[in-house]
């Protein structure tokens, strides 16, 4: 196996070599691949390409036995280790690793570990090379070098075990899981780099350097197996150990920083791997409290008791202020002298920035390497629009001023001399460095903790708006303080990942109403975190000047927006932050620009549809342009423009924005963008964005979009013209969402006004466009099938309506470009193409084509035997469609359809739809439902016929087979209501057929012992559906069904799950329905059973369940919450139920007195059941 090398571990007290640069460790750096075999001729080699080629010619030449030896191997050790791989030269370096490889293995063999200096000196060189040319190692060069340095540890003094432990870090970067022996052999209990690693350790050197040889065993590369958990725990808990041990006195703060960097990055490789494994709450919350206090790293000034531990609660920890204590000794990292704070770093970068001056080689490239993601000029939105200063003091004048971001105020004063000035400078890119190692553990943290567990600690990184009290250090004020755009961005990423998934625990925020003085609810301090995170992140927006971190801000405000319950929040969150991002549209970066149209688009997906954004994308364009004013609100605006030009309907502004975006030529282009001559598109990722905010809404507002119908036709079509398959894929999704918009408008169970709706003829215009454009194109695009996949969506959302008034030749082109598409080898394709085709079976002027019906159907049963299960679970879908069909045409067409339709297609249909049941959850739950439709479809005829005998009888069983089986619920309550729709087949030998009585055994013990009430609603009712008594069987049958329906009503009150109680009234409704049901068919040899049932105990809980019944005090739709009409709506409905319902039960009672009893004491029985209807009848007519 081989690995990638590289390593951060800087050479400390060797005058006589020289230091290099040394690449940092990143567990996200990708490995390192070496280039093709050198084949170029000498002349064209480098000059440390010749170098390493002379001195490697001479080592291998040497052997163990020559003279002169020793001084040799000094001579060429010297001339490898001078010369710097990593610079740049006009040449690239193209040495090969197979020749360092054989170079180290054959350099080891030469020197002896009696030799120390020349130990050492090799073991620089191991790490020169390896680290410099990133290396990929052999196993045998890995084998040997770690053999190598491991007894060197064992057999060399002290003073050579810093250069040894140096050399084995870089070896074992990346390879720890393949080092057994060895790792095993350090990281036992007296192992040496626990001595070394250990807090007691007085030498800072060879701690730093044993903690990062323990970070690099602890890298996982991936491909590469995890190393032992054994071992990864007691790396764990020293680097813990050495984050909360102060720092040793005496001891230099640069060192110390640099231990603090190897622990901290060890850890995140610890915590990389995988989810948390390290121990409970305890150990979870010393390292919560151990980066919380490294993520303020170099605050001077900042006097604050850190607790050893963060426990979790709901309510806010705040660090608690230590009194004055002049004669306490420095903080752990800060110099004596040191009394500046987060604002005064900003202060010391410019000046040195402007003066350009540097000291020292090494210094100049980190201070370089720091102002990197710097922008020279405070710029807010480079490509239009003004942000007013109104805009920051509006902001800042909120309680917690402490949270503006002084890091961008300026000063023209130096604190310190130019001597103390450098060392400063240096140790603030340090303790940068540790703050932001800490926010890379933090992010680890957060993506291996449950996020459950996570929330507990809510309150220790996300402020909540105290009513009193200093501030909290939260991660809002790294991102508002701290100097270096580094670290905001670290800080910005982690908040996103806590705010990414937190949903469900910010759903239980709510601020609108005021809170109780005695006490705040805990939803109203999430509500003021939300609201804290908004303030917060809006001055950041306004003050972050780095385009990186910009785009980060408006990434985590995206994943704010996506997850706070702005509907159980007071209006004006949104509008603000509406109005605030609007000129970065124009932003001179193109990430900036398509993160900012992200965030639009979070806001228009955000509990959709919002009236707080319904309102703003109703302004005016000129609303909420560049100027801001603070004290004018969005409603105000909003009322007054509503009020000069009444309720006249536009395309919302933020659709013509993006709309522009897709196709109208950038207006302020920067210099590489406008190197090309000409007006250019925007970018491919912002009009992708663009094309994803007008999906967005016209999903959530499509009563906004409607009006642009013809634009968003023109920009699609557009579009699909384009080469760009991305641009394509979007702009079908797009037309996708506009088509599905227009079908929710038609839909009955909507009630949307007729002259609200966009009327046929439009949508007819709009599709004939589509069609006769590109979508053709990309419908036969195999280069690109997700593009066809998406295409063919597209083709299923066109309204049925529009469908049939296409001209034939468009019907028949959609009809068989989706018949044809089902037969390509992609799986998404055929998908695709079969949802489709189960969607048009349901059309009117398609599903009486018996022709089309057949075609779609033999196409749907061969993709049931496809050997990807999505395409099986589009076509289970789809041939419950297909059976919906039939049964419509059955009642609608007649006897005519079910004559005309094939025999033989009817029976591969129930065979396949029985196979398919006992397929997957998602196949099967789609696959009774077709059988239940199959089965209530067949006529006598077909029934009685031999070929269909066993495929019948298998068909039910499959679905006894679901019924009982611990599928998912889905799956059983659509077989429980599959035999209902079987039971209403009169053709149906439910008396005796021998599969009949494991069907009403499987309903019985379902409805009484299912955990899930809708499973028991859905078997009371298909034992409800039989109209006649025989189809019930014999008395101890009917006597069986009876008592599972009584004992089930009786236990109806009792879930197991607190969330089944919501349909525990539609349980009992459907239970007395049955009941009754039952009554209504009873026989005189039922009457013993009944008659003992209703005498005793169980017949007073039936009485008192029936009479809510026939009073409608229970109903199966009662929701509540309806308006005036629909309240009295529902109170004429629920009235003339009651009076069918005692109807009903009048026909009952006078059928029962009928009956003439022949044997003695069946009277009796008779009378019994008689006198219960009786009471009842009369109960319900005195109410």
């Amino acid at each position: 196996m081989s690995a990638p090398v590289g390593v951060s571990a800087p050479v400390f007290g060797r005058p006589a070599v020289p230091a290099f640069p040394s690449m940092a460790l990143s567990a996200e750096a990708a490995p390192f691949s070496p280039g093709e075999t050198d084949c170029s001729p000498p002349d064209s080699l480098s000059d440390a390409e010749k170098q390493f080629s002379r001195c490697a010619a001479r080592l291998r030449a040497l052997r163990p036995d020559c003279s002169h030896l020793r001084e040799e191997l000094n001579q060429l050790f010297d001339q490898l280790l001078s010369e710097n791989y990593n610079r740049s030269c006009e040449l690239p370096i193209t040495i090969r690793p197979e020749d360092v490889c054989v170079l180290l293995k054959h350099t080891s063999g030469l020197v002896p570990l009696n030799q120390e200096h020349l130990v050492v000196k090799f073991c620089q060189l191991v790490h020169h090379l390896l680290n410099q040319l990133k290396v990929i190692m052999d196993e045998q060069t890995l084998d040997v070098l770690v053999n190598y340095t491991a007894n060197a540890l064992k057999q060399c003094s002290t003073w050579t075990h810093s250069d040894v432990l140096l050399a084995l870090s870089t070896v074992v970067y990346g390879n720890g899981s393949l080092c057994h022996q060895l790792v095993s052999d350090l990281l036992c209990e007296d192992g040496i780099i626990l001595q070394y690693s250990s807090p007691s350790q007085p030498n800072i050197e060879l701690r730093h350097v044993a903690l990062t040889c323990m970070a690099n065993i602890c890298l996982r590369i991936p491909g590469q197996p995890l190393l032992d958990d054994q071992y990864r725990s007691v790396c764990f808990r020293l680097f813990l150990k050495t984050l909360q041990s102060p720092k040793p006195p005496n001891t230099d703060d640069l060192f110390y920083c640099m231990v603090i960097q190897a622990a901290l990055k060890g850890l995140q490789f610890c915590l990389s791997v995988g989810k948390w494994k390290f121990g409970g709450g305890e150990e979870l919350g010393s390292v919560l409290a151990a980066l919380k206090r490294l993520m303020f790293q170099g605050a001077a000034g900042l006097s604050v008791d850190w607790p050893e531990v963060i426990y979790p609660a709901p309510l806010s920890q705040y660090e608690s202020l230590s009194p004055p204590r002049p004669t306490e000794p420095p903080k752990p990292l800060e110099s004596p002298k040191e009394v500046f704070t987060f604002v005064s770093f900003k202060k010391k970068k410019r000046k040195s920035k402007g003066k350009g001056k540097k000291t020292k080689h090494e210094e100049s490239k980190v201070d370089d390497r720091e102002e990197e993601d710097k922008e020279a000029v405070p710029e807010v939105c480079g490509g239009g629009g003004d942000v007013s200063r109104n805009d920051v003091e509006s902001l800042a004048k909120a309680p917690t001023s402490f949270l503006y971001p002084f890091w961008k105020l300026n000063s023209s004063e130096s604190e310190f001399s130019d001597i103390e000035g450098n060392a400063q400078s240096k140790l603030r890119v340090y303790q940068c460095r540790v703050r932001q190692l800490a926010l890379h553990c933090m992010l680890a943290v957060v993506k291996a903790v449950e996020k459950r567990t996570l929330y507990g600690y809510w309150s220790s990184f996300v402020p909540d708006s105290p009513a009193g009290g200093p501030p909290s250090l939260t991660l809002l004020t790294i991102i508002l303080k701290d100097p270096s755009p580094k670290v905001r961005l670290c800080a910005l990423q982690v908040l996103s990942a806590i705010l990414d998934g937190s949903r469900q625990f910010l759903a239980a925020a709510e601020d609108t109403a005021s809170p109780r003085t005695s006490y705040t609810p805990f939803s109203f301090m999430l509500a003021a975190a939300i609201r804290e995170l908004h303030r917060g992140l809006s001055l950041a927006l306004l003050a972050e000047t780095s385009s990186q971190t910009l785009t980060q801000v408006t990434k985590c405000l995206a994943f704010l927006v996506t997850n706070a319950p702005y509907h159980r929040l007071r209006p004006g969150l949104l509008s603000q932050l509406w109005k605030q991002i609007r000129p970065y549209v124009r932003h001179r970066d193109v990430t900036v620009r398509g993160s900012v149209l992200r965030l639009y688009g979070a806001m228009v997906t955000a509990q959709a549809p919002l009236p707080e954004v319904q309102l703003l994308l109703q302004q005016p364009e000129n609303l909420g342009g560049g100027s801001i004013s603070g004290s004018v609100t969005p409603q105000d605006s909003a009322l007054s423009w509503r009020h000069r030009n009444g309720e006249e309907k536009s395309s919302p502004w933020l659709l013509k924005l993006c709309v522009s975006l897709v196709t109208q030529p950038r207006e302020e282009q920067s210099d590489h963008e406008g190197a090309g001559g000409g007006a250019a598109l925007e970018p491919s990722p912002v009009r992708l964005e663009a094309l994803q905010v007008l999906s967005h809404l016209v999903r959530g507002y499509f009563s906004l979009a409607q009006s642009s119908l013809y634009e968003i036709g023109q920009v699609s079509v557009r579009c699909l013209e384009e080469t760009d398959p991305s641009i394509q894929l979007h702009s079908a999704k797009l037309l996708e969402e506009f088509g599905t918009g227009i079908i929710q408008q038609y839909r009955a169970e909507n009630s949307v006004p007729e002259s609200s709706k966009v009327p046929v003829n439009q949508v007819v215009e709009f599709w004939l466009e589509v069609l006769s454009g590109p979508l053709n194109a990309a419908l036969q695009n195999e280069q690109h099938p997700t593009l066809q996949a998406s295409a063919c969506d597209t083709l299923a959302s066109i309204l049925p309506q529009a469908f049939a008034q296409l001209p034939d030749k468009t019907q028949l082109m959609c009809i068989t470009v989706l018949l044809g598409l089902t037969y390509t080898e992609n799986y998404l394709v055929k998908t695709a193409a079969v949802r489709a085709l189960g969607v048009y079976i349901l059309f009117p002027c398609l599903r009486e084509d018996v022709m089309f019906v057949a075609d779609t159907a033999n196409i749907i049963l061969a993709a049931l035997d496809d050997r990807s299960t999505n395409v099986r679970a589009k076509a289970a879908w789809s041939l419950g469609n297909l059976t919906d069909t039939l049964i419509i045409n059955m009642q609608n067409v007649g006897v005519d359809f079910q004559e005309e339709l094939s025999d033989m297609l009817l029976l591969k249909m129930l065979q396949a739809a029985t196979r398919a049941s006992a397929d997957r959850d998602k196949v099967k739950c789609n696959a009774v439902r077709a059988l239940g439709n199959l089965l209530h479809f067949l006529r006598h005829s077909q029934m009685t016929r031999p070929v269909f005998q066993r495929p019948l009888e298998d068909a039910v069983r499959a679905l006894v087979k679901t019924v009982q089986s611990e599928a998912a619920m889905k799956v059983r309550w659509n077989a429980c209501y599959a035999l209902g729709n079987a039971f209403r087949n009169s053709s149906l030998p439910l008396e005796t057929a021998p599969w009949s009585q494991d069907a009403f055994s499987a309903l019985c013990h379902v409805v009484t012992s299912c955990k899930n009430f809708k499973v028991r609603i859905k078997s009371a009712a298909a034992l409800t559906v039989p109209a006649q008594r025989s189809c019930y069987g014999d008395t101890k049958r009917f006597s069986c069904v009876w008592r599972s329906l009584a004992t089930a009503l009786e236990n109806s009150e009792d879930a197991v799950d607190f969330l089944e109680y919501r349909y525990s009234a539609s349980l009992r409704h459907t239970l007395s329905e049955a009941l009754l049901h039952l009554l209504s068919l009873g026989t005189l040899q039922d009457m013993p059973e009944l008659s003992a049932s209703l005498a005793g105990e169980e017949g007073r809980g039936i009485r008192e369940h029936l009479i809510k019944y026939l009073k409608a005090e229970e109903g199966e739709g009662k929701t509540g919450g309806e308006d005036e009409a629909g309240e009295e709506r529902n109170s004429g409905e629920e009235s003339g139920q009651l009076q069918q319902r005692l109807g009903r039960l009048q026909e009952t009672l006078v059928r029962l007195k009928s009956l003439k009893v022949e044997e003695e004491g069946g009277e009796q029985e008779k009378d019994v059941v008689v006198h219960f209807l009786e009471d009842l009848l009369k109960i319900c007519e005195e109410f």
